[in-house]
């Protein structure tokens, strides 16, 4: 039963509430598969088609829910750096009580001409000095994000895309230490993840990598090998999948974003391990192990780790540096 602001009325039996601090919003469910398979892939649609999804007054006869389905739709989720930005904070503004953590920007935002009952209409030299804050902060995120992160493993360039104080912060919506309110880093991670997971590296821990073994930029013109080795520490699956380095989006028009230990047609080598290999085309007979680097001019891998093991921690395990080869 998910519960709006300000909710003070009794539970009905049988709910567990989940209370939200703004009255727009989404959730994430996800259904893991077996494999990668169709019949497994067609097994977890059906289920998430079981899911059922209406206002709480409709409980005794409630409506069909509505799914849609985005396969083979354009869907452009990527960070707008233009006044769109300005525009979608505007309607927050409009649409949401301000959390009391917010309250000190409620007079700078009234200064560039967001304000709470009034409209945002910014002039031509208004829009221009927006414009140029935009820039400036995509700059400052793009430069930030190479060193804000501490590394994984003193020796490899793998590092968690999150800081101590967003870690903490995110399990209790920033509102629990009083003395610390990490506004830069949990900018870098969101502008990197775009979400902010509640309970971030618990159900799943994450490896990124934006540099190969020499510490140089991973170069979507060159072919890379990146070897698991074999008894990854998980109860479930691990995956790789390559992002846009400008975007931090999926790769558009890259024939594909991912492998995983649960492809199917994964090629495994005979003491375990796996080889995978990024790159504008796959080495011969390595197709099931490739992914496409496709147009992007620098590209960067996230390594997901789902229901982890000690041995990730431990660092008993290790996962070696992406190599050029």
């Amino acid at each position: 039963m998910i519960l709006p602001p300000g909710y003070k009325d009794a539970i009905p039996d049988g709910y567990f509430p989940l209370s939200t601090e703004n009255f727009e919003g989404y959730g994430l469910l996800r259904s893991v598969l077996r494999s990668g398979s169709n019949e497994d892939i067609a097994k977890a649609v059906a289920y998430v088609k079981k899911v059922k999804f209406y206002p709480l007054s409709q409980a005794a006869n409630p409506p069909e829910t509505t799914f849609i389905d985005a396969l083979g739709k354009m869907f452009d989720a990527n960070i707008t750096y233009d006044l769109r930005f300005f525009e979608s904070l505007n309607r927050i503004v409009q649409n949401e009580p301000w959390l009391e953590r917010d309250r000190g920007f409620i007079d700078s935002l009234a200064y560039i001409g967001i304000k709470k009952g009034e409209p945002f209409a910014p002039d031509a030299k208004r829009k221009a000095l927006l414009q140029g804050a935009i820039d400036e902060a995509r700059a400052w995120l793009d430069t930030t994000f190479e060193t804000i992160f501490p590394r994984f493993y003193p020796d490899r360039q793998w590092f968690f895309p999150a800081v101590e104080g967003v870690i903490k912060g995110s399990s209790n919506f920033y509102g629990a230490d009083k003395n610390d309110y990490p506004i830069g880093a949990r900018g870098v991670s969101y502008s990197m993840g775009y979400i902010g997971i509640k309970r971030l590296g618990t159900g799943q821990y994450y490896l990124y990598s934006i540099h190969d073994t020499e510490g140089k930029a991973l170069d979507s013109t060159g072919t890379y090998r990146l070897t698991v080795p074999p008894d990854a520490p998980v109860t479930q699956y691990w995956s790789t999948t390559l992002y846009d380095r400008k975007t931090h989006g999926l790769i558009r028009e890259a024939k594909n974003c991912s492998v995983s230990s649960q492809s199917p047609d994964l090629q495994t080598n005979t003491d375990g391990s796996v080889d995978l290999y990024f790159g504008p085309a796959a080495p011969d007979g390595k197709e099931s192990n490739w992914i496409d680097t496709g147009p992007s001019e620098n590209f960067e891998v996230l390594f997901r780790l789902y229901a982890p093991k000690k041995a990730l921690f431990e660092k008993t395990w290790n996962l070696p540096d992406v190599e050029k080869i």
